[in-house]
């Protein structure tokens, strides 16, 4: 998917994906994840999140990758912190006490530069990429994140009906991107009040993938 779709997006705000509260499938199922108190939760193309107040309001650590400089900035705004901002290459840091956004391509971000994380929740990440791209998300995010735990959450629709993002990503879908490193059990099925975008019927699953290693 072309950068710029999602920079016009948020240039333009329209952003009906950004909920103005924290996910209440986060809120019910967040405690299900093997993350210590404390501990640091990495959010894939985060946005601006009210998710990332949520967990650090509960002590959690929070790491996030945005390609939006704007979102970021809305991010920080709205948690009322100014941020030091570093430059790394390809790379800005925004970063504050017990969070770090990384502003640029996820597909860029090393597990170096990343530093060691506790969890992953994806809420918005693997549906907002097209089919082609997500088996190089879902093998790059392993790859940083060194195999660890994740809550995921998925859309699943009938695709013709609706344009993606969100994309429908089928159960089969799931499955077949985890299955080699992580053990999967889906904890949820939601029927997504209204539909998608008031088109057709949807379902939210929420997902909890654990390392077959480290269990």
């Amino acid at each position: 998917m072309d950068p710029d779709f999602w920079h016009q997006k948020w240039e333009r705000n329209d952003i009906g994906f950004h909920r103005a509260e924290a996910n209440p499938l986060l809120v019910e199922y967040f405690g299900r994840l093997p993350a210590r108190k404390g501990g640091r939760i990495f959010l894939p193309l985060c946005g601006k999140t009210l998710d990332i107040a949520w967990l650090l309001a509960r002590g959690y650590r929070v790491a996030g990758a945005e390609l939006s400089r704007t979102a970021v900035e809305q991010l920080f705004a709205g948690l009322g912190v100014d941020p030091g901002i570093t430059e790394t290459g390809e790379w800005s840091r925004y970063s504050a006490s017990g969070i770090d956004i990384f502003v640029g391509d996820i597909f860029r971000l090393s597990g170096a530069a990343l530093g060691p994380v506790d969890a992953v929740y994806d809420r918005a990440a693997l549906v907002a990429l097209p089919a082609e791209m997500r088996a190089r998300y879902t093998a790059h995010l392993e790859e940083i994140t060194a195999g660890a735990p994740q809550l995921l959450i998925c859309y699943e629709y009938d695709q013709a009906l609706a344009e993606g993002p969100p994309f429908s990503v089928s159960d089969e879908e799931v499955d077949r991107h985890y299955r080699a490193a992580y053990a999967l059990t889906r904890l949820a099925s939601v029927e997504v009040p209204g539909g998608l975008k008031g088109k057709c019927a949807a379902r939210e699953k929420v997902w909890l993938l654990k390392g077959r290693v480290s269990g």
